[in-house]
């Protein structure tokens, strides 16, 4: 039988497994379904048609399956949240449910710690093993790809997809899709590097692939600060110094002087000098374990 304090209100017709604890004051809407090792800790609310699954836990004072905070929603039938098994969901935290137009689910998959105030808006779709550390925000239609791991104080625009294994920077903000296994930091938040800790940490050495490609970077000086986003379709943007107005960009070696003189041709570019800056180590998977190889010899 449900271990229900008796300060809670679980409507009637709400779906308990045997095992299931509800703290005091917490909440429990008639169309919640609470799996085997479910826990809803004290003041945690649970609305509209909710399903959690195996050992989850919901702390405190955390709010799941309120409606989208969008102007334009009306209240709809058969939208939910639906939460995997073995996930924590810490205190404040708060998940909207879908709406029609997104598809009707707001998705979060198994094993995920998702930290204190952080917030996951309508048809949201998170992956299994997923962190959002401390007031990390995802709008509505953002897709988060497994073993995904957002820093602290980040948002994530609206429909933006965030690939596999990535790892974001703290403090970012995201408004473009960001690829599997990438590091990105920034406002806004560009690519950095490979997570090569993250592959590390997820696969042996011989099961990665990775395409050698010889690059060179150019040093490209702007008049403004906001053109910068249009080199994208030129090269990969590494790194961007607004005080200074200038981008770091790495281009195909083979194509290089097409690309100089393309650029040469762009009113937003002031300068172009090639730096002739290392590219990322592009024979990463070499080095990457190097120094675990070093220490079992030892």
């Amino acid at each position: 039988m449900p271990n229900i304090h008796p300060t809670a209100i679980v409507e009637e017709g709400a779906s308990l497994a045997d095992d299931v604890k509800i703290g005091a004051y917490a909440f429990v809407s008639k169309d919640t379904t609470l799996k085997s090792g479910v826990e809803v800790m004290q003041g945690a609310q649970i609305y509209g048609i909710t399903k959690i699954a195996e050992d989850t836990k919901i702390c405190p004072y955390a709010v799941i399956g309120m409606p989208p905070q969008d102007t334009g929603y009306k209240p709809e039938d058969d939208v939910r949240v639906e939460i995997g098994r073995n996930v924590m969901i810490r205190e404040f935290v708060t998940i909207n449910a879908g709406t029609k137009k997104g598809g009707g689910v707001t998705r979060i998959g198994n094993n995920c710690f998702i930290m204190i105030y952080c917030h996951i808006a309508h048809d949201c779709q998170v992956g299994n093993n997923v962190i959002m550390a401390n007031n990390a925000t995802l709008a509505g239609h953002v897709h988060i790809g497994s073993f995904t791991v957002i820093g602290g104080m980040t948002p994530i625009h609206q429909f933006v997809h965030i690939g596999e294994g990535v790892m974001i920077g703290g403090a970012s903000a995201v408004s473009q899709d960001i690829p599997d296994f990438c590091l990105a930091e920034g406002n806004r938040a560009v690519v950095r590097g490979l997570n090569s800790v993250g592959l590390k940490r997820r696969f042996e050495r011989e099961d990665i692939m990775f395409e050698k490609k010889e690059r060179t970077c150019l040093t490209i000086y702007l008049h403004y600060n906001r053109d910068a986003r249009k080199l994208n379709k030129f090269g990969d943007i590494l790194y961007h110094s607004r005080r200074m107005r200038y981008v770091l960009l790495y281009v195909d070696q083979e194509k290089s002087a097409d690309i100089m003189a393309n650029l040469k041709k762009e009113r937003f570019v002031k300068k172009i000098i090639p730096s002739y800056m290392k590219d990322i180590d592009q024979d990463f998977v070499g080095s990457l374990w190097r120094e675990s190889e070093r220490n079992s010899q030892m």
